[in-house]
C-alpha cells in the first residue's frame, strides 16, 4: 500500500486573506464556501490542493518544506515581478549570470517559496 499527498496544508493567521493571495499566485480561487475569519480555507489548483489552517502562534522560523514554483506563461523574472507585485517578499537572489537559479520570496505571512525558471527558459 502507498499513500498520496491530499492537500499541502499551510498554517497562518488569516486563511482567507493568505488563500486568496495564493489563489491569484497560482490562477484558482478559494472553495465556494470559505469565507473571511473561517479557521480554514481550501485551495484547489491544477498544481495541487493547499489547505490553509489557523494558528494562534505566527510563523518563527524557515520553512522545512516550501513550494518551487514554474512560471507557465511567464519567464522567471516576470514571475518575481508579478509576485512582488501580488504582495510577496524578496528573502533571497539565486539568479546567476548565465540565466540559471532561483529566487527566494515570502508570502504576506512569511511563509518562504521559490521562482524557477519557466519550461521555455530550461529548453533555451
Amino acid at each position: 500500500m502507498t499513500s498520496l499527498v491530499r492537500h499541502i496544508t499551510i498554517d497562518c493567521g488569516d486563511t482567507y486573506t493568505l488563500g486568496n493571495f495564493w489563489g491569484k499566485v497560482l490562477g484558482a480561487s478559494l472553495a465556494d464556501d470559505d469565507q473571511p475569519g473561517d479557521s480554514e480555507a481550501l485551495l484547489v489548483s491544477e498544481g495541487g490542493t493547499l489547505l490553509f489552517i489557523q494558528v494562534p502562534e505566527g510563523k518563527s522560523a524557515k520553512n522545512r518544506v516550501h513550494l518551487d514554483l514554474q512560471p507557465q506563461d511567464l519567464t522567471r523574472d516576470e514571475e518575481v515581478d508579478r509576485l512582488l507585485a501580488l504582495g510577496a517578499t524578496l528573502v533571497g537572489d539565486h539568479r546567476r549570470p548565465d540565466g540559471t537559479g532561483w529566487v527566494t520570496l515570502a508570502d504576506p505571512e512569511g511563509n518562504e517559496f521559490c521562482v524557477e525558471r519557466s519550461a521555455a527558459e530550461r529548453a533555451a
